[in-house]
């Protein structure tokens, strides 16, 4: 299995020097077959210890935003930019981010998400400058709207970029802005089913010809 070999190959992974800190990889879990992809910035200790992602405090906050636009954790996919935990849970260095984007553009081929949610500033500029050939300024300028783009090898995604929850955790007015932000999921949830309900009735394709035709 496809998701077997992406795993083992972060499991042996050398790339950055975060592998020698490291207690467990954090490769990522949910639905291989999501619509929504949810990528963080990096592991924080009770990931690190566990080998999952999302499962501290912002983690709980992640599952009551989900279950605000009723979705469950299992029926998204979420990963981070880095797989390791940085040390002391600094941010993830630059080089960091790229060393670990060959495991990062795997999964997102492997799961051939429709939107993808960057949550942070580290993972909005990753899938918008990296991959996506956009600039990126900053996560309070970016969020608030839903981008189309076409990502570097990936295929057209639709992507809304928010603050990773860690952040509403330690700053409460945050907490709107995030809020908003996952309203504009069901948005895209719903664009994208009425494409999808027009070519099923033969009518023309629209919104990046229904990001690549599903592939």
């Amino acid at each position: 299995m496809l998701w077997n070999t992406i795993v083992e190959s972060i499991r042996n992974c050398n790339k950055c020097m975060l592998h020698k800190s490291r207690t467990k990889p954090v490769p990522g879990e949910g639905n291989l077959d999501a619509v929504i992809l949810f990528i963080g910035e990096a592991p924080g200790r009770q990931e690190d210890l566990s080998g999952r992602p999302f499962v501290g405090q912002a983690g709980k906050l992640l599952e009551v935003l989900l279950r605000s636009i009723g979705l469950r954790r299992e029926e998204v996919f979420i990963t981070n930019v880095v797989k390791c935990r940085p040390p002391n849970n600094r941010d993830p260095k630059e080089e960091e981010v790229r060393a670990c984007s060959v495991h990062t553009q795997a999964i997102i081929r492997l799961i051939k998400p429709k939107v993808i949610v960057t949550l942070g500033n580290h993972s909005g500029k990753y899938v918008f400058s990296v991959l996506g050939g956009r600039e990126w300024m900053s996560v309070s300028r970016m969020r608030g709207r839903i981008y189309e783009l076409e990502l570097r090898n990936l295929g057209k995604v639709l992507v809304i970029p928010t603050y990773h929850p860690a952040a509403a955790l330690y700053n409460p007015k945050v907490r709107p802005a995030l809020e908003k932000d996952f309203s504009l999921i069901v948005e895209a949830q719903e664009r994208l089913a009425k494409i999808e309900e027009s070519t099923a009735k033969g009518k023309p394709k629209s919104l990046l010809d229904f990001l690549r035709s599903k592939q």
